[in-house]
């Protein structure tokens, strides 16, 4: 699918594309509390470490940090990396759940935005990566950056 954040980001996960190859994303939302939100559009929130599960029927992810808002009421959630719900489909969740069963897929969170007043996550169904493709994907991106800096000189030279 498209890239679909029209809104500010506020989270994204930069390894999980040097970690998996993105084969699909899905849009989802999140179930947070008052000051959770809050937390999250000042933009202190972690998904470097998360993942998703389906459970019962269910989607969750785990390991978001989002701190505590520091004038938020006494009533806050005090784990910041507790358990959230997943809002997505019935259909795409056991869409999902049949793809991230088989060997070697995972469920990844790439970014966090605001979309029309709602925060979205955005999950990406990640195949895992060996190292080898990791060191071919680096090289790629290291030949791209030199052919790019040898265009510039070159029209550097022509003006």
């Amino acid at each position: 699918m498209a890239n679909r954040s029209d809104g500010k980001v506020l989270a994204q996960n930069k390894k999980a594309s040097h970690d998996y190859f993105i084969e699909d994303t899905y849009e989802c939302g999140l179930v947070l509390t008052g000051t959770e939100i809050k937390s999250l559009r000042l933009g202190r929130a972690n998904i470097g470490d998360a993942f998703a599960t389906i459970r019962n029927g269910e989607a969750f992810i785990h390991n978001i940090h989002i701190s505590a808002f520091e004038q938020g009421n006494r009533f806050n959630p005090t784990d910041p990396t507790r358990t959230r719900k997943l809002l997505l489909k019935k259909l795409e969740i056991r869409k999902l759940f049949g793809l991230a069963k088989q060997d070697g897929y995972a469920l990844v969170p790439l970014k966090i935005y605001i979309r029309n007043g709602f925060a979205k996550l955005l999950i990406g169904l990640g195949k895992g990566k060996k190292q080898y493709d990791k060191r071919a994907t680096d090289a790629k991106r290291d030949a791209q950056r030199d052919i790019q800096r040898a265009l510039r000189e070159n029209q550097k030279v022509i003006r």
